[in-house]
């Protein structure tokens, strides 16, 4: 399991982090504080909100996916 810190700035963003994760063959999840919601689901990240520090937890590797993440990794 890999784990890293996002933000997404606005719907734009979330959008193409979602796509991303749609197109790998893992389980991605998204949690904030104790809230846990499926990575590959547009209504449920988006639920979350914008500027606010969020964990992608995922369970296998993709290079496309995991260099998408440094675009909105918080330090």
């Amino acid at each position: 399991m890999t784990e890293r810190k996002v933000r997404f700035k606005d719907s734009e963003e979330v959008e193409n982090f979602v796509n991303a994760a749609g197109q790998c063959d893992f389980e991605i999840d998204i949690l904030s504080d104790h809230i846990y919601i499926d990575a590959k689901s547009l209504l449920g990240v988006l639920g979350l909100g914008f500027k606010r520090e969020l964990t992608v937890k995922y369970f296998g590797e993709n290079a496309k996916f995991e260099t998408l993440l440094e675009n909105y990794a918080v330090a």
